[in-house]
């Protein structure tokens, strides 16, 4: 596991900073957001990647916000082609409509969401991209139970999942979804938040990650190398991820 950065971790920041701050914080590699960085279409894709490459960091994804079933076929195609030119081997899509729990769901709309997806993932293996869900509070991967449905119910050999801790969720809990879902696992998102989200070091936080990196199983489908990207740090600031940075490559480090 090699660690990486998030783009929508400093959005403020054009993509050259990005690169700049993710080379020299000793990361390998970014998840580039469509929001702010490359929003879907944008010409610049190609011209990002190819600085993310030159800087010797890897495109480990694109970090759409698709939201199948509401985002179809059409919204699909302009994300496709930029993830092609930014050189991305995957597409992050979120399940399901904005802040809706997966127990607020029907039967028929878990399986109008499943349909799209494996729509979705069949597009993508077109094109040798692979498909990612979220895994979020407020999404049909709230939680393990759902996410595991969601992936039988699309079923699809390029459909793999993120996964990160909701904030404030208790290790035991962490290493118990763990067990059921890191096989299923391509990247982890990698921070450190308490329930009521308020931002600390990475380090106060090192003997939970350090359980969680040992605890991940093999990948059951994923074969390519994983990521643990660092999504998000204390105010923002660049000598934070410098410092967040630092205990990510030792807790892999010692993870082997």
């Amino acid at each position: 596991m090699r660690p990486g950065l998030c783009s929508v971790t400093f959005r403020a920041l054009p993509p050259e900073r990005v690169i700049a701050l993710a080379a020299a914080a000793g990361l390998q590699g970014i998840e580039w957001g469509a929001d702010i960085h490359v929003p879907p279409g944008m010409p610049e894709a190609r011209r990002i990647g190819a600085m993310t490459e030159a800087a010797g960091l890897e495109v480990v994804s694109y970090g759409s916000y698709l939201r199948p079933p509401e985002d179809g076929a059409d919204a699909l195609a302009p994300v496709l082609e930029t993830a092609l030119a930014l050189g991305a081997p995957l597409i992050r899509v979120w399940p399901g409509s904005r802040n809706r729990p997966s127990a607020a769901y029907a039967e028929p709309e878990r399986q109008a969401a499943a349909e799209q997806i494996r729509h979705f993932a069949a597009r993508a293996a077109e094109a040798g991209i692979a498909i990612g869900l979220e895994y979020h509070p407020g999404t049909l991967t709230d939680g393990a139970a759902s996410a595991l449905a969601l992936l039988d119910a699309a079923e699809a050999p390029n459909l793999h999942l993120y996964w990160q801790p909701r904030p404030g969720l208790p290790l035991a809990e962490a290493l118990a979804e763990l067990a059921l879902l890191g096989g299923r696992v391509a990247h982890l998102h990698v921070f450190a938040w308490d329930a009521a989200m308020a931002r600390y070091p990475l380090d106060d936080a090192a003997p939970y990650w350090a359980a969680v990196l040992r605890a991940l199983p093999a990948p059951q489908r994923w074969a390519r190398e994983r990521f643990a990207l660092l999504e998000f740090v204390a105010d923002d600031e660049p000598e934070a991820l410098r410092r967040d940075a630092r205990t990510l490559c030792r807790l892999l480090a010692e993870r082997g």
